[in-house]
């Protein structure tokens, strides 16, 4: 009695591996995946950007409590330049501010 080859149940590797490809990308056009939020909306740049270009008269209070009034001139990645009415302009850490504000007494008048 000759006993026959015997092969396995498996496809041949070259044919598996095409058959998880495509499958691959057949599930991700089912079910995308979660994309990551950016790390940067950029919408503090455009707050800035909007209330240095129309010279908006701001308040800025910061951590200690103080208070100040003035326009932002310029900001980078870490700081804001204040120009103040009768009183020296300033350059502010933003890590030191707690929050600003638009002056609405200085617009009013």
């Amino acid at each position: 009695m000759d006993t026959p080859i015997r092969r396995g149940l498996r496809a041949p590797l070259s044919e598996s591996r095409e058959k998880t490809s495509s499958s691959a990308k057949s599930t991700s056009a089912v079910s995308p995946k979660k994309q990551i939020p950016p790390d940067q909306t950029n919408a503090e740049n455009f707050y800035y950007i909007k209330q240095m270009n129309t010279k908006t008269p701001m308040v800025i209070v910061l951590k200690d409590g103080e208070i100040l009034h003035g326009v932002i001139e310029w900001y980078d990645k870490g700081s804001l330049k204040v120009n103040r009415d009768g009183a020296p302009n300033l350059l502010i850490y933003k890590s030191s501010i707690k929050y600003m504000y638009k002056d609405e007494d200085e617009e009013d008048s």
